[in-house]
């Protein structure tokens, strides 16, 4: 297990808001409640400033790429801190043609997420950002759609990770980052 990224103030913040519910949505699965940080403006304040010292690290980028629905939550705020573009990562059905669309496979089951065509300018630098590093299914996912749609991941950015999943193996050539492990 490695230690958390950054222990920070504004870090201290998001943990303290953070809730863990056991078997949820299904038995064995430990669901990770952040809407306690979102519910509290302070809370959602400091999740982006700390997020936005976070993807500091991976260096300059042009868009956010959101996984939907808490990457949305959590990459529209940090795309409009730093001055950058959002681009909405759906699930299956929710976009209009033409998408591209990655299957994959979660801790519960399998998914697949959307992009719609032609939104990242060839050559644009992309950071994927989720609130969660599990499996990394949902992230591989999305950095695949990205550069399918000519866009570069600079890295991934995840609020939180869960060790032990296999996510870092799974994304493993990418630069990755996580603020709470």
């Amino acid at each position: 297990m490695t230690a958390p990224h950054h222990r920070s103030a504004d870090v201290e913040i998001v943990e303290s808001l953070l809730r863990e519910v056991p078997d949820f949505p299904q038995p064995g699965v430990l669901f990770r409640d952040v809407a306690g940080v979102l519910a509290s403006g302070e809370g959602l304040a400091a999740a982006t400033r700390a997020m936005a010292d976070l993807a500091s690290e991976l260096g300059e980028f042009d868009l956010v790429a959101g996984m939907e629905a808490r990457g949305f939550l959590f990459g529209a705020p940090l795309a409009t801190h730093l001055g950058t573009g959002f681009i909405p990562v759906r699930k299956a059905g929710k976009l209009p043609p033409p998408v591209l669309a990655a299957t994959y496979e979660l801790e519960y089951g399998t998914a697949t997420l959307e992009l719609r065509d032609g939104t990242i300018p060839a050559g644009a630098r992309v950071l994927v950002l989720d609130d969660i590093l599990a499996t990394g299914g949902t992230a591989s996912a999305g950095a695949d759609l990205v550069e399918r749609a000519g866009g570069t991941v600079v890295g991934l950015a995840f609020l939180f990770e869960i060790p032990g999943l296999g996510g870092r193996d799974r994304l493993a050539g990418r630069e990755v980052r996580s603020l709470i492990v």
